[in-house]
């Protein structure tokens, strides 16, 4: 029998985070008012700020937890370093004879740049800043356009290097190189599952096919490209074989980035401080909203929430089939009214329990939540990559949604096979000797 205290105690708790939310409070002052709110029926007020500042410092205590700033000025450097031009030509390349070629090219660009960056918004951004005139040229539809920039901007969360494994990871005890290894299949699945639907509407529309690259003009556009691609492979290499951890990995990207872009000239000596500000102010925003997540954790725990939806979701099915699409179902409507980040840290310590229930393996998990959340990166109101790619593309988001609904289903139904077919996310993990 589920304690009515508890039921009303997560009412509350989660009431009061949407309410301090509407009311225009950051995410993560959201996170610790209500948390404290919750808890003041339970305890003292002295005992909840002893108690909570030392479960947030303990919650950003990990040496780990130093590998995402090290991605982030690693992204920011690439970002700003001229990457994503060499990286579009090579996706143009590679998509070029297939019908709405431009549009094939602005996805694989997405999956290239967006995991050398690792961010959805700056590949909405610099992909979607560069391809849009382009497709304007040739007359592509401009919200058909910016709807398959967005919703392939968010595939560079699944493809490594990652900052959402490695906060993941750390909250759950998994190996990030796992993680790393996993998301490829996953955000392969999620490019190609846009890809479809491009393909689908350009034959439909007419999209021309680019013109054949010469091999000369091919191999240069190769050959330029291959020092941004050699990055993914040091670093994804050398953490995968043990040469390295990955915060350690995080420290040879900024070194590759910053040197790559040096030599490339896009990027002078007097621009580094202005980018290691932008760097430390994300990694910073990050860290808090870690710290007042291990808060708002530490307060679930002790209200007994995690043990109570726990015990709500198996008294509706024991079956997993059935329990994994109430999750997935629950996870897409938070994605669409919470950010990646914050959903990630809430509901991982509420569902990980779950999953370890059922018998379902911890990467796979982390997988399937990352998958979910990246599909409420696309959708309103509150999808980041959705708001930066109608801005970049300079349409009315209410004109992007129609073109976009197709391409949301493609994903909900990819997001199925992904958590029904645990294979498709352990193929890799399994094939490297990776457990």
């Amino acid at each position: 029998m589920i304690d009515s205290e508890i039921l009303i105690a997560c009412s509350m708790l989660l009431g009061s985070f949407i309410f301090f939310l509407v009311l225009g409070l950051p995410v993560a002052i959201a996170i610790m008012v209500s948390s404290i709110f919750t808890l003041i029926f339970s305890m003292s007020v002295g005992d909840i700020l002893y108690s909570g500042s030392q479960k947030m410092f303990t919650g950003i205590n990990n040496f780990g937890l130093l590998a995402a700033p090290f991605f982030i000025l690693s992204g920011n450097l690439m970002n700003k370093g001229g990457i994503a031009r060499r990286l579009v030509n090579l996706a143009m390349l590679l998509g070029g004879r297939i019908p709405g070629s431009l549009a094939h090219a602005n996805v694989i660009s997405n999956m290239l740049f967006g995991s050398v960056c690792g961010s959805s918004v700056a590949a909405a951004s610099a992909v979607g800043g560069f391809m849009g005139p382009l497709q304007k040229e040739k007359n592509y539809d401009p919200y058909f356009s910016a709807a398959v920039n967005i919703a392939s901007a968010p595939t560079g969360l699944l493809i490594p290097p990652t900052g959402l494994f490695i906060v993941f990871s750390l909250m759950t005890g998994t190996s990030v190189a796992t993680l790393f290894v996993a998301g490829y299949v996953p955000g392969i699945l999620m490019g190609l599952g846009v890809m479809f639907y491009a393909w689908i509407y350009a034959k439909k529309h007419n999209y021309p096919v680019e013109d054949k690259v010469p091999l000369k003009q091919a191999l240069r556009i190769v050959f330029d490209a291959i020092p941004s691609l050699l990055m993914i492979v040091v670093v994804i290499g050398g953490i995968i074989v043990g040469i390295f951890t990955a915060t350690e990995g995080g420290v040879i990207s900024v070194f590759y980035g910053l040197i790559l872009s040096l030599c490339y000239g896009t990027i002078k000596p007097k621009d580094l401080p202005a980018i290691m500000i932008e760097s430390a102010i994300i990694s910073g925003m990050i860290l808090f909203l870690i710290a007042a997540s291990s808060f708002m954790s530490w307060a679930m725990t002790w209200l007994s929430i995690p043990d109570t939806v726990s015990e709500l979701l198996l008294s509706v099915s024991e079956n997993p089939i059935i329990i994994l699409l109430i999750m997935n179902l629950l996870l897409v409507i938070v994605g669409t009214f919470m950010d990646i980040s914050p959903a990630l840290l809430i509901f991982t310590p509420i569902f990980f329990p779950i999953t370890q229930s059922i018998g379902m393996d911890p990467i796979h998990f982390g997988v399937m939540l990352v998958f979910n959340l990246c599909i409420g990166n696309i959708t309103p109101p509150v999808g980041s990559a959705l708001f930066v790619g109608c801005s970049i593309a300079n349409v009315p988001m209410e004109k992007v949604i129609k073109p976009l609904l197709p391409i949301f289903a493609i994903e909900f139904i990819l997001l199925l096979v992904v958590t029904y077919i645990p294979e498709i996310s352990l193929f890799l993990p399994h094939l490297f000797g990776m457990s």
